[in-house]
């Protein structure tokens, strides 16, 4: 009989599907509050059945989050007769280098008039010695074997090119 009773509650065990989805009662009162409970609605509220479906990772189904709205036509727009550029970005120095050469002298190590005060930190570091004389500065880098690399800057910040 014990071996009868047991082996038919496996055999409705094993037999029973496992539940993908679950009833949720969305329930709304008379102000418009919404709450989803699994209890069921209060008797002053209206109750709508919702099912909830969670499907179990890695199980392969898409599940879509929402239904994409359809895009609507938009009416072709008529050719414009040229670019208005608003506005341009300004280095300090009146962009006498484009952003190629900036890269390629910063990768190189080499100084270029019209170069900012960043650039050449950016490149060689902090300077051994800043001096200031007449509205310019001067940075000085002075190497192990006793080079040294002086940097003119004008009163903008910006490197000075040869007289």
């Amino acid at each position: 009989m014990n071996k009868l009773i047991a082996s038919s509650c496996c055999a409705l065990l094993l037999s029973s599907a496992p539940a993908s989805a679950t009833s949720i009662y969305r329930c709304s009162d008379s102000a418009g509050n919404i709450t989803f409970t699994r209890q069921g609605c209060p008797i002053d509220h209206a109750s709508q059945i919702q099912e909830a479906v969670n499907p179990t990772p890695s199980s392969g189904k898409a599940v879509p989050l929402a239904k994409p709205k359809k895009q609507r036509k938009t009416q072709k727009e008529e050719p414009t007769q040229g670019i208005t550029v608003v506005g341009a970005q300004d280095d300090g120095c009146g962009n006498r280098i484009t952003g190629s050469a900036r890269r390629d002298a910063l990768i190189k190590q080499q100084i270029l008039p019209g170069m900012t005060r960043t650039d050449i930190e950016s490149t060689f570091g902090t300077p051994d010695t800043v001096t200031s004389r007449n509205g310019q500065v001067l940075y000085r880098y002075s190497k192990h074997k006793g080079r040294t690399r002086t940097v003119t800057f004008d009163e903008s910040g910006c490197v000075r090119g040869k007289r």
